[in-house]
């Protein structure tokens, strides 16, 4: 639910175990094959059908849309200026 909010979209889920390593396999058959077209869409097409598990909760983007505009700026510090204190 929090990754939901946060982010302000739904998250699905599959019915696979390790399914990040699986989207991580996906992702480097799909750059392998990718010089000869072939979209992520083509390559993930036997994966198992994702299952909506939440939806953003009404009103948590509000709480969350500045937080992140935060995060990202001290991110962009951290990237531009490793040495300054945040």
């Amino acid at each position: 639910q929090v990754l939901s909010d946060v982010f302000n979209a739904p998250v699905y889920t599959i019915d696979t175990a390790n399914s990040a390593c699986l989207g991580s396999a996906y992702r480097a058959i799909h750059g392998l094959v990718a010089e000869m077209n072939v979209s992520l869409a083509d390559v993930v097409k036997l994966a198992p059908e994702p299952r909506l598990a939440v939806t953003p909760t009404a009103g948590a983007e509000e709480l969350y849309r500045p937080l992140l505009k935060r995060y990202a700026e001290l991110e962009q510090k951290v990237i531009y200026n490793p040495t300054s204190s945040c």
